[in-house]
Order: C-alpha cells, then sequence, then structure tokens
C-alpha cells in the first residue's frame, strides 16, 4: 500500500489513455525525462496518426470501463502516479477511486477549464474561480467529477490531484469545430464562420507546452487536494486565430461573424460547445503552476503552431479530411447571413 508520495524523476507512472491530443506528448515526455511510464487502453491505433509511444513505455490492455478486465491486467502492481485522461462521468471516477486507493501515490485526474463560471464575472480566471457551467454537459459532468474527488480527498484522504486544461493542441488538429474543413473553406475562399465579433479573446495551449507542466507535478506533495489549471499566457482574439491559421496555409481567410446564439440554433450540438466555453473571453492566471513548477512557462507561440498543423495536414493528404456534415452547415450559416 502506497503511504508516501515519492518525488523526482523514475517514478512508476501509469497513464490511463494515452493517444490523444494532449495524453501522447505527456506520455512522450514522461518517458524522455526517465518516468517508467505504462499505458493502459485498448491498445486501438494512436488518434489521427500520432507518434507511437517510445519503445520503452509499457503498454497494457484493456478496456477501462470493465472493472473486471482492468483488475486482471493490473494485477497487484502498484504506481507512484496514477493519470487518468478517461474520466468523464461520476460513475468512471468512482471505479478509478475503489481500484486505485492505496495503490498509488498521488491520482491525477484532467478535468477542464470549461468547468470554471461560464461567463467568467472576472479575467483572469484563477483556480479559486467558482465551477458553473449551465450550458455544457461535457462541464457539468467534470464539475461533479471533481466534486467526487474534493469529497473522498476530505474524507478519506485518497490522494487527488484535479488539472484543467484549456484548449490545447497538437500538429494534427485545427483548433476551429469542423478541423480540416475551415482551412479548406479558406483555401476555396469560402467565407468561415466566427462565433461572435471574433474579438473575444481565446487561450490556447501547445500539447508540448502543457505536457512539460503537467509531468512537473508528478509527485508534487503540495498538488495533493488541490486543482490547478495549466495554459499558455497567450490569448489572441478569434479574429487571430483564424487569420494565423490561413496565413500558415498561404491565404487570407474570408470571415463571417455570427452571434453564437444563432449558430445555436441551427446546431444545438455546436451551439452547446460555444455557449458552454468558446464564445466568451478565457484568460487565466498561470502562478499557481508556476509556482509549483518553478522555471515553466509556455514557449510555442500559436503562429509556430500554426505552422506545424498546416505542415503535418500537407505531408498526406489523407489527413486532409472534410467533414461533409459540417461543411454543408457552414454553407447554410453562410446563405442565411451572409451581409452580401
Amino acid at each position: 500500500m502506497r503511504d508516501t508520495l515519492p518525488v523526482g524523476t523514475g517514478l512508476r507512472v501509469l497513464v490511463l489513455g494515452g493517444s490523444g491530443i494532449i495524453s501522447n506528448g505527456v506520455v512522450r515526455h514522461a518517458a524522455a525525462i526517465g518516468h517508467e511510464v505504462t499505458v493502459l487502453n485498448r491498445g486501438r491505433n494512436l488518434e489521427n496518426g500520432r507518434p507511437s509511444a517510445p519503445p520503452e513505455v509499457h503498454q497494457l490492455r484493456a478496456d477501462i470501463r470493465d472493472r473486471r478486465e482492468v483488475a486482471e491486467v493490473l494485477g497487484r502492481q502498484d504506481f507512484d502516479v496514477v493519470l487518468t485522461f478517461l474520466g468523464f462521468t461520476p460513475e468512471q471516477v468512482q471505479q478509478d477511486v475503489d481500484l486505485f486507493a492505496g495503490r498509488t501515490g498521488q491520482y491525477i485526474f484532467i478535468s477542464s477549464a470549461s468547468a470554471y463560471q461560464t461567463p467568467p464575472t472576472r479575467l483572469p480566471v484563477t483556480e479559486s474561480t467558482p465551477l458553473r457551467n449551465p450550458y455544457w454537459q461535457y462541464s457539468r459532468e467534470k464539475i461533479a467529477c471533481e466534486d467526487l474527488l474534493t469529497a473522498v480527498y476530505r474524507d478519506t484522504g485518497f490522494p487527488m490531484t484535479i488539472v484543467r486544461p484549456s484548449h490545447t493542441y497538437d500538429p494534427t488538429m485545427v483548433p476551429f469545430d469542423g478541423g480540416w474543413t475551415v482551412v479548406d473553406r479558406m483555401l476555396k475562399g469560402r467565407p468561415v464562420i466566427v462565433p461572435g465579433d471574433g474579438t473575444s479573446l481565446w487561450t490556447i495551449t501547445h500539447h508540448t507546452d502543457f505536457a512539460r507542466a503537467l509531468v512537473g507535478l508528478f509527485g508534487h506533495p503540495q498538488t495533493l487536494g488541490e486543482a490547478v489549471h495549466i495554459t499558455s499566457d497567450e490569448a489572441p482574439t478569434w479574429n487571430e486565430l483564424y487569420r494565423t491559421i490561413g496565413r500558415a496555409a498561404g491565404v487570407e481567410p474570408v470571415l463571417l461573424h455570427l452571434a453564437s446564439d444563432r449558430i445555436a440554433a441551427m446546431d444545438a450540438e455546436l451551439g452547446a460547445a460555444l455557449l458552454g466555453d468558446k464564445a466568451n473571453s478565457m484568460v487565466f492566471d498561470n502562478s499557481k503552476i508556476r509556482a509549483l513548477v518553478p522555471g515553466w512557462r509556455a514557449q510555442v507561440p500559436f503562429a509556430r503552431g500554426a505552422r506545424e498543423i498546416i505542415a503535418w495536414h500537407r505531408s498526406d493528404p489523407a489527413r486532409q479530411k472534410i467533414d461533409s456534415r459540417m461543411n454543408d452547415l457552414f454553407d447554410q450559416l453562410a446563405a442565411r447571413h451572409s451581409p452580401h
């Protein structure tokens, strides 16, 4: 049974997930600096062709939702750190608590900065900003997961740490709803839909910057029972985000500004993500993560990240996938609300 929290490198780390935008970078960075990393997932191909984990990373295959299967695969192993990217409901998190209580020195739950008060009453957002999002079920579930972990920590001392990322991207991800479809429209001179007037501020974070900060929290005793967000300090306007991607692609995009509630009226799913997250300016105070991980600061500007995104997609035409449903929706929005 774990009753102490080791620090430094060389920790035994279990990652639940490991193939997504954030988790893939975290696995690679943790292994690169000397942690003993084990990844538990279903063993499917990495999402969108992301690089494979380095050979020193151990792979366990199981469906994380099948408690019996996970218990069999893990056996009697314990870990210094358990990190989950796969907790989306309180029931899933409770399963982790039941499984790892007494078997880890630190359980890191990846929540979401969209759990913060929406819209925020003041900026920048800090970790003490209230959690409330009446617009997006995803965020409300993350809040419920955090509430459960906080209660378990208070009642039993379960060694949890909550981490809240904001919009984090890697080269495989065009950071707009619709993905490459938006870039394809730019290249063809078709209007791209920008929520609101495009002047709200939006924080965007490169996955390598996030990974360096998160791995710096491994085994950190001052994080137990705490929540911390990890974001860049770069908060361009949405207009600038679209134009930066356009410049990387070699075009000046045609921007069509539409109120988020108009978009929501035509597509409830897209509207929930906008009204519950992207429609509001979000700027973060990163004092806490910098205090916990001295010397850390986000280093990759979005201008560089945008060039990486375009280069990755252009290196293989098969990556330039068009979402026909989103394309049709954009055309309908443009036809209905275009000023021309």
